[in-house]
């Protein structure tokens, strides 16, 4: 799966005509952490079915038409792409709060990080 696999989904949605924008995250595994010790490699774990729940929710916000996520899982290195998020909506208004939401709230909720 890749950010242009997900793309590509939106757009063979039923309601794809009242999209007015797509936003992309492509969150990747980062040479430090936030405190600024290196990082080696990054081992992720997903809870998938919290993730469809998440997704799910986002999708009911004012002006969703979709919401798409891939979490990648097992051990990574650095420059490797560990998630992808695809929001579809109507206006800026309606989508940009829900790309930082669904983010925040998977990275919260749904992986679990081990930093090597």
């Amino acid at each position: 799966m890749s950010l242009a696999d997900l793309v590509a989904q939106v757009k063979q949605h039923p309601r794809y005509r009242e999209v007015g924008m797509i936003l992309c995250h492509n969150g990747v595994v980062q040479g430090t952490s936030r405190d600024g010790k290196p990082v080696a490699e990054l081992t992720v774990k997903a809870d998938r079915l919290r993730l469809a729940a998440i997704l799910g929710e986002m999708k009911n916000r004012p002006g969703i038409i979709e919401v798409l996520a891939e979490v990648r899982e097992g051990t990574l290195l650095v420059g490797d792409d560990v998630m992808y998020v695809a929001v579809a909506g109507d206006i800026r208004e309606n989508v940009f709060p829900v790309l930082e939401d669904t983010v925040n709230t998977i990275k919260r909720e749904v992986t679990k990080k081990t930093e090597r």
